[in-house]
């Protein structure tokens, strides 16, 4: 495929994937219902986290973790106290729980107050390395705080030879 099929092909998925119709009855409309930058960050990360199963499943889980932080993702992160945390605890989406999410709330934490958010962590060694290898080092930041050892098959890792199709969403 040359550079003009390939503008061509990629031209026509926009035009089939960008529209409200599609986004309606996908994962995808979770973070179109934030405006705030680092509010759309998370909602997609953790959207994207559980997007295996049905899709309706997933769209009501989202909402769910949407609701279950306020429906402020970045304001729950930063400011989350133990006991809302306890609230995740009732939280399951196939094999990701409680105790995953917490753990994710705990990490994204630790990313947006020590390594200046979502996009400067994957951003950091993209140019240098690629997607794939930067996903590998953000799995590396996502738990170098402590963490169940459950909870690390739900970040996918390129350099164990995954394609890391959640994480690239």
């Amino acid at each position: 495929m040359d550079s003009s099929e390939l503008k061509s092909f990629l031209d026509e998925k926009v035009i089939q994937y960008n529209t409200p119709d599609f986004i309606k009855s996908d994962p995808v409309q979770i973070p179109h219902l934030f405006t705030q930058k680092e509010d759309i960050e998370i909602a997609g990360f953790l959207s994207a986290t559980i997007a295996w199963g049905n899709r309706t499943m997933i769209i009501k889980n989202s909402h769910r973790m949407m609701d279950l932080m306020g429906n402020s993702p970045y304001d729950f992160v930063m400011s989350h106290s133990e006991s809302d945390l306890e609230h995740l605890q009732q939280f399951v989406h196939r094999t990701f729980n409680g105790l995953d999410f917490t753990h994710f709330i705990k990490s994204l934490k630790n990313i947006y107050t020590n390594h200046g958010g979502l996009e400067a962590v994957f951003s950091k060694h993209a140019p240098i390395l690629g997607m794939q290898e930067s996903i590998a080092e953000f799995k590396s930041v996502f738990f170098e705080i402590a963490h169940d050892q459950r909870t690390k098959k739900h970040v996918s890792d390129p350099r164990r030879g995954s394609a890391a199709k959640r994480i690239n969403m």
